[in-house]
């Protein structure tokens, strides 16, 4: 007998170099499931060989961006927490923490556009994006600590680089809920606005008007040299605009800057 077909619970539209990604079970709240892990970080692979890919905007269905761990699915699959925890020698992390940096690891933009409920595992893939777009009703809370946890998705990487650390302690230690205004004066979420899938296609759509290859080189560069000490973050400014100049997209960059028809050509995929 064959087995069950998996459900479907990530799908993936792609429509002229944008991704959108979503979180498709509504009926938990998007809550993660071991499938959910699995099909989202299948994702971020399939997206990062597509080279025609300029951006990506995750987004959740229904009410809530990602209310975190469904923890009755861990009480239902005994296998869950071994395979999310444990890794390879040679892997640098494992499938809970992947789930998150897979999005902050691929080479293009990605946009978390946030609505409802952004809890504990489902706020760390979103803090692990380039911009976090979030819907007035948002609520987001680092929630770990009220299963006796930490926050293990990444947590500790993405929120040392959006919010003071003793400001991370605390949200951390005490896993309240912040409302989306609160969050965008603390740096957990890039701005409030009424409609965040609006908005975020608002600005993939005009990310993808530049060259990819400096889009990509600009990520690139802020992932490795933000934190970086004065002379490594000089370095690799130089390193990076000496690997742009020159190339095609480059040179069309500057055409297209001086063009006065406003019909640029297109870039080529990077």
């Amino acid at each position: 007998m064959s087995a069950p077909a998996v459900p479907v619970y990530v799908r993936c539209e792609i429509d002229n170099g944008i991704a959108t990604v979503w979180l498709d079970r509504a009926d938990k709240h998007n809550g993660l499931n071991s499938h959910m892990f699995e099909q989202l970080v299948a994702t971020a692979r399939q997206l990062q060989r597509n080279r025609s890919i300029r951006v990506v905007i995750l987004v959740g269905k229904g009410e809530s961006f990602c209310a975190g761990l469904d923890f009755k699915a861990v009480q239902q699959d005994r296998w869950m927490i071994p395979r999310l925890f444990l890794k390879w020698p040679w892997q640098r992390d494992n499938l809970a923490q992947r789930v998150a940096m897979c999005w902050r690891r691929l080479p293009v933009p990605v946009i978390a556009a946030v609505h409802g409920n952004c809890f504990g595992g489902g706020l760390q893939i979103a803090l692990a994006a380039d911009f976090r777009l979030a819907a007035p009703d948002c609520q987001l809370s680092v929630m770990e600590i009220r299963w006796g946890l930490v926050p293990d998705m990444s947590g500790l990487v993405t929120l040392s680089r959006l919010v003071r650390e003793d400001v991370a302690r605390e949200l951390a230690m005490t896993g309240r809920v912040v409302a989306a205004d609160e969050a965008a004066r603390l740096g957990l979420v890039t701005r409030v606005c009424d409609d965040p899938m609006t908005e975020a296609r608002e600005l993939a759509k005009q990310i993808v008007t530049k060259s990819p290859h400096a889009i990509v080189a600009v990520k690139s560069l802020f992932n490795r040299g933000w934190k970086a000490g004065e002379w490594r973050a000089l370095w690799r400014e130089r390193w990076t605009q000496m690997r742009l100049l020159g190339r095609y997209n480059q040179r069309l960059a500057v055409r297209n800057g001086l063009r006065r028809d406003g019909k640029p050509e297109p870039f080529r995929d990077r």
